[in-house]
């Protein structure tokens, strides 16, 4: 059989379930009614960016920082996100899907929730914004606002 999601692919440590697009992975959570987006960007990129808008799929992202300024780590970010889950309608073992800028941060943080026993956990590949183009400007070239998806700016 194969794969529905071509550009899948499989962390070669084995760390989380793999790397979605930002289309793939709208589509996953369009047909996966308990799984969750999680935004580990920081406060300043969701106030000043933007950030995924799941009301068509009648849900809510959960927003827990990766990093925080000044401290640059958040210690405390798995328990920040199980708590965070409890107020949606997600169920344990449904897919939690991790964005951030460019698929860094949520790619570390789908490894972290994996090993707290959570998942199975999808980093989004080409995060909110994307690479840089050759302008040197994000969300042109990829990502989940250049896909044209839901997202809000305040």
């Amino acid at each position: 059989m194969s794969d529905p999601h071509p550009s899948r692919t499989a962390s070669p440590s084995g760390g989380y379930a793999g790397d979605l697009n930002s289309r793939e992975s709208w589509e996953l959570l369009s047909k996966e009614a308990e799984g969750q987006l999680v935004d580990v960007r920081t406060e300043a990129e969701w106030n000043f960016v933007g950030v995924p808008d799941l009301s068509g799929l009648k849900r809510r992202v959960v927003f827990c920082e990766w990093q925080r300024f000044p401290a640059g780590s958040n210690p405390d970010f798995v328990d920040e996100v199980i708590e965070s889950l409890k107020r949606t309608n997600y169920r344990k073992g449904a897919p939690l899907l991790m964005i951030c800028r460019s698929g860094a941060r949520s790619r570390a943080a789908a490894i972290a929730l994996t090993q707290a026993g959570y998942g199975p956990c999808f980093n989004i590949k080409d995060g909110f914004e994307g690479a840089l183009d050759p302008e040197r400007h994000r969300g042109i070239a990829a990502g989940w606002k250049a896909e044209g998806l839901p997202w809000t700016q305040s």
